[in-house]
């Protein structure tokens, strides 16, 4: 990993300005707004594919100011810069089958949120996850998958339990259920997350992508009040996720 290149400031210190439109996106809600107007170019067919010809290369080579972190499924249909048309610098990502959060997930959040001073938090998840459908298929089987595989069958377990509980059985919104669990996840296990949250130096939110359409929606944030945005404005909609 290589540090924001510089020096002389603090963590968290500098602003990140995206080259393609000239905004500032050190701010929670403009880095939000940002990713959900790439989504939505991406979903149009219509990206910019910013950030990845050889002369931004050059420039991001002795240093990085992602805008988001991307907490995401490993599924090969989730390649973040694609879904969200960024480029190189832009994104901090961090994949895991099912956005399972264990300490190694948790201590590259907490590197880009306090050292590089990254902004945003996204948890990314979508339908028909693989991960919460082994976790469904061995709970009906009564039987432990082999290997490691069980790691991660344990962590989406919680969220199983909770859509029983809720009386939901549609695997997409066992997803959401899911989503919503990486998230509280992060805040509970990581104290430092919390606090740049309630600092208001940083915001989490969980988003769901739907494979055939391309597009993503928000299930869960924190803090209370972070919505959907407006990404031709930045401002908040009233219309907002779940929060946690």
């Amino acid at each position: 990993m290589s540090h924001t290149g510089n020096s002389g400031g603090l963590p968290g210190s500098q602003r990140i300005t995206d080259p393609a439109s000239g905004d500032q996106l050190s701010e929670p809600t403009r880095a939000y707004a940002e990713l959900i107007a790439g989504n939505r170019r991406f979903v149009g067919g219509v990206p910019r594919h910013p950030n990845q010809d050889a002369g931004h290369r050059a420039a991001v080579a002795d240093g990085q100011h992602p805008f988001a972190v991307i907490v995401g499924c490993s599924d090969s249909r989730l390649a973040a810069e694609i879904i969200f048309d960024r480029g190189l610098g832009d994104l901090f990502v961090v994949r895991t089958a099912g956005h399972t959060a264990g300490p190694e997930v948790l201590g590259s959040v907490e590197y880009a949120v306090t050292v590089l001073g990254t902004p945003l938090v996204v948890v990314l998840g979508h339908d028909s996850c693989g991960a919460v459908q082994a976790a469904r298929e061995s709970v009906a089987t009564g039987t432990a998958p082999s290997g490691h595989l069980g790691a991660v069958v344990d962590s989406v377990l919680p969220s199983l339990r909770r859509a029983e509980a809720e009386g939901v059985d549609d695997i997409n919104d066992i997803v959401d259920i899911h989503i919503a669990h990486t998230v509280e996840t992060l805040l509970g296990q990581s104290p430092v997350l919390a606090d740049a949250v309630a600092g208001g130096r940083c915001a989490v939110v969980g988003v769901s992508y739907r494979l055939a359409a391309g597009a993503v929606r928000p299930v869960a944030a924190a803090p209370a009040g972070f919505a959907t945005v407006d990404p031709s404005t930045g401002s908040v909609e009233s219309a907002a996720p779940a929060t946690v």
